[in-house]
């Protein structure tokens, strides 16, 4: 029984953002501004400011007449800016029929409202998720100083603290990921890519899951891997995706049974794969685990369907694609990461990064 993940297609595009911040460089929010741009990372450009040095750094040049309009070779792009209060901007880009990239700007400008909504979107979730999440860290901070040793604390004091610290990392895991899967639903999701070895990821989320796999009396395992190839990801959002199976495996797994993290190469990508050696799940689990609202309208609780939705959400940001399998002996969340073209034949001698 296996189930693959697909993203469905949207009738209109999402805007491709990045924030330009008033110093350094500027920060992806998704892949799609890559992806519209025809590059596998923003040029390197320090001191670069605003759209004009962004889009001539990638090679684009503003169509002759038009003030929104950049074209290189074929790709014509609608491009515009925000500016947010920290000084920095917020820069969009959506891409331009060939056909209508003929026309001027005023045939077009109808887009620009939309990607503007997108960006008023992304600007008010950045505030609410600073508001909650800056108050729940509060509370942490108050009872970890509380529980630090040097105020002598009751038991059922110090119980009560420890509940109140376990509840709040909880409450703020839970923001994060509901504020990164809102983002990722406007195509904005944080996704700083580098190239990297997938080892050092995959041992630290077997090290994050260790302890609650313990306290199951469930034994979570990283397998021997073979050698493979590095990986272009954002390190922090594979790592949580893969933390994000396991948690869902865990919460369904029986005292005495297995964990194993696994990967392997299969053709242009790598296959990320964590399975619980047990019994199957029902066929119902299977095919809808990726799916986040018919979980929690199903199971009356939000937690486990969102980290899961948003660990999907981390990987198609990659390129990639999530899925389910059940056999006899168990039951099986993996993942693919595709790997590009320099990452499959090599660099040249001499190469440096």
């Amino acid at each position: 029984m296996t189930w693959l993940g697909e993203t469905p297609g949207g009738n209109e595009a999402a805007p491709g953002l990045a924030l330009m911040p008033r110093q350094g460089t500027p920060r992806l929010l998704g892949p799609l501004l890559l992806d519209y741009l025809g590059l596998e990372a923003l040029p390197p450009a320090p001191g670069v400011s605003g759209i004009d040095g962004l889009m001539a750094a990638a090679g684009f040049r503003r169509k002759d007449g038009e003030r929104n309009l950049w074209e290189r070779e074929e790709r014509t792009l609608l491009v515009g800016e925000e500016s947010l209060e920290d000084g920095g901007r917020l820069v969009w880009a959506l891409p331009v029929p060939w056909s209508l990239g003929q026309a001027s700007v005023g045939q077009v400008s109808q887009a620009a409202p939309a990607s503007e909504r997108v960006a008023d979107r992304v600007r008010y979730l950045s505030l609410a998720s600073h508001d909650l999440r800056g108050s729940l860290a509060n509370i942490r901070s108050y009872a970890a100083l509380l529980l630090n040793g040097r105020i002598p604390l009751e038991p059922k004091a110090q119980r009560g603290l420890e509940t109140i610290l376990r509840n709040a990392d909880r409450a703020l895991s839970f923001a994060q990921d509901f504020f990164d899967s809102s983002r990722a639903d406007l195509g904005a999701l944080a996704c700083e890519r580098e190239r990297q070895a997938l080892l050092p990821i995959l041992d630290a989320a077997v090290e994050r899951m260790r302890a609650a796999a313990t306290a199951s009396n469930v034994e979570v395992v990283l397998d021997t891997l073979p050698e493979l190839p590095d990986v272009q990801v954002d390190a922090g959002r594979i790592q949580h995706a893969v933390e994000a199976f396991a948690h869902h495996l865990l919460s369904r797994a029986q005292p005495g049974e297995s964990l194993h993290v696994r990967a392997e190469r299969l053709g242009h990508q790598v296959r990320v794969e964590v399975r619980r050696e047990g019994a199957i799940h029902p066929e119902e689990d299977i095919t809808t685990v990726f799916q986040c609202e018919e979980r929690a309208f199903r199971e009356r609780k939000l937690e486990d369907p969102l980290r899961i939705f948003l660990a999907r959400q981390e990987v198609e940001a990659h390129g990639g694609q999530v899925g389910a399998q059940a056999d006899a002996g168990g039951t099986t969340l993996f993942l693919t990461l595709p790997l590009s073209l320099s990452e499959e034949l090599g660099h040249p001698a001499g190469w440096q990064a």
